[in-house]
């Protein structure tokens, strides 16, 4: 099974334009690249949804919208 990326993650989250909890991003995880789908970053691999979700917020990647989350572009690292 091929590792989706951190940044996918991100760009997911900006094309779809919505708040998230913790658990509506699960789904929509889950919905986009599979129940059993794996996730990695720049500095840190082998994650379930959960432990990207986890990854992602300890890192400061979400900003407070609507009663949930969202993600900006400018927290996308680029390298």
């Amino acid at each position: 099974m091929e590792s989706v990326h951190g940044h996918e993650v991100m760009e997911m989250m900006l094309e779809e334009n919505q708040a998230y909890t913790q658990e509506s991003l699960k789904v929509a995880l889950a919905n986009k690249f599979g129940e059993e789908a794996r996730f990695h970053t720049c500095s840190a691999d082998d994650m379930d949804a959960d432990g990207i979700i986890e990854f992602l917020e300890e890192r400061g990647k979400f900003v407070a919208l609507g009663g949930g989350f969202q993600t900006d572009r400018s927290k996308i690292c680029n390298h």
